[in-house]
């Protein structure tokens, strides 16, 4: 693990590989471990980055109020601060909004996109009551220890099918979760639109998503595919919102099929 400092904050984060770069960037209540699949198989044929974004892992908690915009300056100043010129971005759920936001203000340096189990902002891909309904509860939860609300989330983030060892490990890593990185993250996410920007991609850009994921249902797939030209979308049967933890095998093979790195 390596740190950085990235405008008064401490960023950490992994580093593994050789190769063209490529970028992971996680979802809220997790960090850079939650790719530990992807990072030891991708890192075969690239130079793999993780962060833990500001307010999780082991960077700082960023000020309260940090818009995605705000994320994605923190992002553009690691990346800078590493070298790490034109990468590959693979991104989930919130990640994959932060990949967007990174796009809007860089278009010129991301190679590809693999949005994951993604939205276009709460605000751009759900309706205004849910985004509400989500943002009150994590809101709450945050004035609670993670033993109190933790088995309620793993059913939305994994299908009934999600072997012991993976419900341990996301368990695990939501225990570490700082307690106001989560809120702050989804309060930024929740005034998050960036439907603007979907048709201008002008990236190859690949869409996975689980076939049984009930944070990011298939509409919201289907909204993205048909905004971003020329992109690519994969269902993997029965997996939900984290698909690249219950099908390691199946995500690893599409991405490297789609970044032309496969067998």
């Amino acid at each position: 693990m390596s740190t950085t400092m990235v405008d008064g904050l401490s960023i950490a984060y992994r580093q593994q590989g050789s190769g063209p770069p490529l970028l992971l960037l996680h979802s809220v209540f997790t960090d850079s471990r939650i790719w530990e699949r992807q990072i030891d198989e991708l890192s075969r044929s690239f130079t793999v980055l993780a962060w833990d974004t500001p307010g999780c892992g082991g960077s700082d908690d960023p000020p309260e109020g940090w818009t995605m915009a705000d994320y994605a300056a923190a992002l553009h100043g690691l990346v800078t601060a590493v070298g790490f010129k034109r990468p590959h971005i693979v991104a989930s759920a919130w990640g994959a909004g932060l990949a967007l936001e990174y796009y809007r203000a860089h278009p010129g340096e991301p190679r590809t996109l693999v949005l994951t189990s993604a939205y276009a902002g709460w605000k751009g891909s759900l309706p205004q009551d849910e985004t509400d309904r989500r943002l009150e509860r994590i809101r709450a939860e945050s004035q609670l220890p993670p033993e109190a609300f933790i088995a309620s989330w793993i059913p939305t983030l994994l299908a009934p099918s999600a072997s012991k060892e993976i419900v341990e490990q996301v368990t695990s890593l939501m225990r570490d979760s700082h307690p106001d990185g989560p809120r702050r993250m989804s309060e930024a996410f929740a005034q998050s639109d960036t439907r603007d920007i979907l048709s201008s991609i002008e990236v190859p850009t690949l869409l996975v998503y689980g076939a049984a994921d009930r944070r990011s249902p298939l509409t919201v797939a289907k909204e993205l595919n048909d905004a971003i030209p020329g992109s690519e979308l994969v269902v993997l049967p029965s997996v939900g919102h984290l698909v690249f933890v219950e099908d390691a095998a199946g995500f690893n093979a599409a991405v490297l099929r789609f970044l032309g790195a496969g067998s």
